[in-house]
């Protein structure tokens, strides 16, 4: 029997390929689409400041408006609504003076929030319509917040691409943690000009904006070249999988963690993309409030990614001594 036709065998039926690829674009549809489509908001952090009974009243009126979608914290005073803001522990405020209400919001943390605030500002008191004041606005040259948006598929892709060109064109397994490492911080320094210089989408230190993507893309290359290094192709393709069907959709930079679908928020911010996106709105916004727990993410992953690469490394020298005592001894 020829090659050619027990090739033939071996390849699997075309009936068999096109349901294969018709699921991997079903599963990436829904990777993508769903949680834009049960895109709402759903207990996200709001602080009212005013009277007791008047804050209770505006409570009832967000739960019967939207049910669940609010989580709301009293304050004293507008003073505390804004210092609430720029710590990032709310996403907006709405102050109940009787003259002039006002709403606060803070586009920089999630635009998609602050639309729905300045939204349902009308409906709170359509005799009094509330003054809006974006607290911690996005850039002028940027006030959609599409640059950052954006940002999270090349941060995903540039870990993907970098741990699978390095598991091809490098032999060495620390040549290819050393060059994961050095291309993530080129690839850091180099998204981080493009989106502050040249699309205006990022503010605060340069550095800073730099850092926190170089930290991501190897939190994300060192964990695939990890699991490569330890599980073959079978595990770059299992964390590439993870990183690109979990990591992106559910970064939340498109919206906010809490206007996905629910649970679904929490653990997009322990993928890599929602922390890094996190940390980066922290850091170029918010003068770093609210980056702790996202770097600790950050850290924790890249951290993996090494501990992946030791356990390849030593199942690699065990191969090898494996082998060179299974070699027959010639006399």
């Amino acid at each position: 029997m020829s090659a050619e036709v027990q090739g033939d065998r071996r390849r699997p039926p075309v009936v068999a390929v096109v349901l294969m690829l018709t699921a991997l674009l079903t599963v990436l549809l829904i990777a993508f689409a769903w949680p834009a489509a049960r895109s709402a908001p759903r207990n996200v952090p709001l602080a009212v400041a005013g009277p007791a009974p008047a804050v209770a009243q505006v409570e009832n009126g967000l739960e019967q408006a939207m049910p669940g979608g609010f989580e709301v914290t009293a304050v004293p005073d507008r003073a505390t609504a804004v210092q609430k803001i720029q710590d990032r522990d709310v996403y907006g405020a709405i102050v109940l003076d009787p003259q002039q209400p006002e709403m606060l919001t803070a586009s920089a943390g999630a635009p998609a929030v602050a639309q729905i605030l300045t939204q349902m500002s009308s409906r709170l008191s359509p005799d009094n319509p509330p003054k809006i004041t974006d607290v911690v606005p996005l850039p002028q040259d940027d006030p959609r917040g599409a640059g950052l948006a954006a940002g999270a598929l090349p941060l995903v892709l540039g870990g993907i691409i970098a741990a699978a060109l390095l598991t091809q064109l490098v032999r060495s397994g620390s040549r290819r943690m050393v060059g994961a490492v050095a291309f993530s911080i080129t690839g850091g320094l180099a998204l981080a000009a493009v989106l502050q210089f040249w699309l205006g989408s990022f503010e605060g230190s340069y550095l800073a904006n730099s850092g926190v993507i170089a930290l991501s893309i190897a939190a994300v290359s060192l964990t695939l070249l990890g699991l490569e290094w330890l599980l073959g192709r079978a595990g770059l393709a299992l964390g590439a999988a993870v990183m690109m069907l979990l990591g992106n959709p559910l970064s939340g930079l498109t919206s906010a963690p809490e206007m996905l679908p629910s649970g679904w928020g929490a653990v997009g911010q322990l993928l890599p993309p929602g922390a890094a996106g996190t940390a980066l709105r922290s850091v170029s916004f918010f003068d770093g409030a609210g980056v702790g727990r996202p770097l600790v993410v950050l850290g924790c992953w890249l951290v993996a990614g090494l501990l992946f690469c030791s356990l390849g490394a030593m199942r690699s020298q065990r191969v090898v001594h494996a082998r060179h005592e299974a070699k027959p001894v010639t006399v």
